[in-house]
């Protein structure tokens, strides 16, 4: 089974934001913003302990609560174990991460990449999301911006101990597929390289972008399409800077970043297309993209995704931003629609 036989589309839902991220997201909103996506058809949904010390799991588990679960599919992570003891919020060691889940519970949470913490994790995700199952497992952030370069040191670990527990669980049928769920590409490329364990796909944050696809592109996804593999593209817009948002990369866009949003910006207005389209259609351009999950905490965001993804774009707004440097040359181009 391949990653994109199953998945049930290319449009999935990000569950970042429902664990409080960047604001204290009230509790309505949050539900109505799963509804939402489930109402649109949406199918797929991202979920991870991090994202604010389980916040997001439970609230999507009331969410789906009393939903067919034979229709939708769940992925989650592993490398975070969330304790029931509280800590101080402020002092959370997150690397590049840090205050984005200030908003969330202030339970503990422990980086933990061992075989044990593999399965003690997953169970507890269950019990959190209110499920039987979880579709997809992926090992969390074992990579530089958040470890530095401590980050193969903890690789290692993983590669001992979770790896190897995800890669039983999904031959056991405990899991169908596993992967890596990190914002940068070494750490895939170099589990590509190993012959042992094996995994099945990748969950890729902000590296294959608009705005930043270069090294993806050069390194990354011919051979993840080589070898009949996946990649989940998270954070199509970037942490919000392409589509005006303050932030990019979990952090303030620099003038670099902002120049460059505005310079996409005055082609798309010209030709009447949208950011988020954008955005999401040059991602799931490339063959080895098999969805994109841009994340929502408001209901009408729902709407706005699934419009930028049926929307026309025109061939000659592509064909702009290649002639000016704006889109990698070697980058595939989307085919309109």
């Amino acid at each position: 089974m391949t990653l994109k036989t199953l998945l049930p589309g290319q449009l999935g839902f990000g569950a970042a934001p429902l664990g409080n991220m960047f604001r204290d997201i009230p509790e309505d909103e949050a539900l109505a913003t799963v509804d939402a996506a489930w109402n649109d058809g949406v199918r797929y949904y991202d979920n991870a302990p991090f994202y604010g010390a389980g916040l997001a799991e439970i609230r999507m588990g009331r969410a789906l609560a009393g939903k067919p679960r034979d229709e939708y599919v769940i992925s989650t992570k592993v490398g975070r174990v969330i304790l029931d003891e509280v800590e101080d919020v402020s002092a959370r060691d997150l690397g590049e991460k840090g205050g984005v889940f200030e908003h969330g519970r202030p339970n503990k949470i422990v980086n933990d990449y061992s075989e044990d913490a593999a399965y003690r994790s997953i169970e507890d995700s269950l019990k959190r999301l209110g499920t039987d199952r979880i579709d997809i497992a992926f090992v969390h952030d074992v990579a530089q911006d958040f470890y530095g370069d401590a980050w193969l040191g903890v690789f290692e670990t993983a590669r001992r101990g979770a790896f190897k527990a995800l890669d039983r669980m999904r031959d056991e049928g405990v899991i169908k597929a596993w992967g890596l769920g990190v914002n940068r590409v070494e750490p895939i490329e170099l589990l590509l390289d190993l012959d042992e364990p094996r995994p099945d796909a990748f969950l890729l944050a902000g590296r294959y972008t608009l705005l930043d696809h270069d090294r993806a592109l050069q390194r990354l996804t011919p051979k993840v399409a080589e070898r009949g593999l996946g990649i989940i593209v998270g954070g199509p817009y970037s942490s919000g800077a392409l589509v005006g948002g303050p932030n990019f990369e979990y952090a303030p866009a620099t003038p670099a970043i902002l120049d460059k949003v505005a310079r996409i910006k005055a082609i798309a207005d010209r030709y009447g297309v949208s950011m988020k389209a954008a955005g999401l259609q040059f991602a799931l351009a490339n063959p080895a993209v098999a969805a994109v999950i841009p994340g929502a905490s408001q209901p009408s965001r729902i709407a706005e995704d699934r419009a930028a993804l049926n929307e026309h774009v025109p061939a000659d707004f592509w064909r702009e931003l290649r002639e000016v440097g704006l889109v990698n040359p070697a980058a595939p181009l989307p085919v309109p629609r």
